[in-house]
């Protein structure tokens, strides 16, 4: 019998400062495909340097779609998604061989650990951070959210050694670039949704996650990068549902105007 084959599947755009990294660690797949939104830094030069099948997607449909689209462009008998900016350690790395050569479950959670600046966050919610990533191919496959898409699945998880390296908010610019990226597409899937933002419901819900992530999810023992942590959370939320009742403003006034007048 052969071994059964596994294929990487990345979405990019702008992605070279940690992208070395994170294709050196992936040696051991059979195929990494790499799908791009229109970078114009030296990503997709270093993703055909490692060996990556590179695509290019003009439009931005969101991470759940872009990400099937992804996993689309591999014939692997597995299939393991990585983001650009994440490191699998080699226990994980081990782990993942492992379970291929005698798979248990047909979806594997991987345990992901996440820096805020150069701080690694044990707490705040973030940490263990145990997400399903790895799967026999045809499956599983990702929500069609904007932001905060999941793996849809049926049956149980398994659960792999070691931990993958998360590089997420690399520097304070970075996080206000995420926090205004984060709350507009929360704001969009929202309103597509047909929920109800404003004022209110913004520091109500902002104040709630400050709260939730500081205190009730302990990110005080993170230090000053656990208090950080909190106020980008209630930032992002609050920022999320302002964005909301100003695009309800706005469909309001559209649909209040003559035509005539727009």
């Amino acid at each position: 019998m052969t071994s059964p084959t596994l294929g990487v599947a990345l979405i990019t755009r702008n992605a070279a400062r940690r992208l070395p990294e994170c294709l050196r660690a992936l040696a051991f797949a059979d195929r990494i495909a790499v799908l791009d939104s229109g970078s114009d830094d030296d990503t997709v030069a270093i993703a055909r340097a490692h060996g990556a099948q590179v695509e290019t997607s003009p439009d931005w449909p969101g991470f759940g779609i872009q990400k099937n689209r992804a996993v689309a462009l591999l014939d692997t008998d597995w299939v393991l998604l990585i983001d650009a900016d994440e490191v699998v350690t080699p226990e994980l790395a081990a782990s993942i061989r492992a379970v291929l050569a005698q798979p248990v479950h047909e979806v594997y959670a991987l345990n992901r650990l996440s820096s805020f600046c150069g701080h690694w966050m044990r707490h705040a919610g973030w940490f263990p951070d145990w997400i399903p990533r790895l799967f026999r191919c045809g499956v599983a496959r990702f929500s069609d959210d904007l932001v905060h898409e999941r793996l849809i699945f049926d049956g149980a998880v398994g659960r792999l050694d070691g931990l993958l390296m998360h590089y997420s908010y690399e520097d304070h610019a970075d996080v206000l670039r995420k926090l205004d990226a984060y709350s507009t597409a929360g704001a969009q899937q929202r309103f597509a949704q047909g929920q109800r933002g404003g004022l209110g419901k913004a520091v109500l819900r902002g104040g709630w996650a400050f709260m939730r992530t500081y205190f009730i999810k302990r990110g005080f023992l993170d230090g000053a990068a656990g208090f950080q942590v909190a106020m980008f959370n209630a930032e992002t939320v609050y920022y999320r549902f302002l964005k909301l009742g100003g695009m309800k403003r706005s469909r309001e006034s559209t649909e209040t105007t003559p035509a005539t007048l727009r």
